[in-house]
């Protein structure tokens, strides 16, 4: 059975100015949507990995968006759970993510160890 349930790692900044706005664009640290092609996901027994690739050494505060590849795809969104350099499968959304379509949104920073700490 395929996984619907993901995560994106963000900067609460990021997140707060895509409140602001109502849509959510960053692919991911430092690059935009336009820039990439497309929003970089996770899923759960990945993002601890991504977290100390993209964040290793972050003091800023991070969040955590919990997404649904049905609830995207229903409201015209295409995500495709693609091969990465790495070997491993990800989630990437083509597609700016309208905030009212993200399930959840938890706080996380990086500690001292370069682990993500979520919640």
């Amino acid at each position: 059975m395929e996984e619907k349930l993901f995560l994106h790692l963000t900067s609460r900044q990021a997140w707060e100015e895509a409140l602001q706005v109502g849509t959510y664009s960053l692919s991911t640290k430092g690059k935009t949507l336009e820039e990439v092609g497309f929003i970089h996901g996770s899923f759960a027994d990945q993002v601890e990995e991504v977290a100390g690739f993209v964040f290793a050494g972050s003091t800023e505060e991070l969040v955590v968006l919990h997404l649904n590849i049905e609830k995207l795809e229903s409201n015209g969104l295409r995500v495709r759970v693609e091969e990465a350099s790495n070997g491993q499968f990800y989630p990437h959304i083509y597609g700016a993510i309208p905030c009212d379509l993200v399930d959840q949104v938890l706080p996380a920073f990086m500690n001292d160890a370069n682990k993500l700490i979520i919640g």
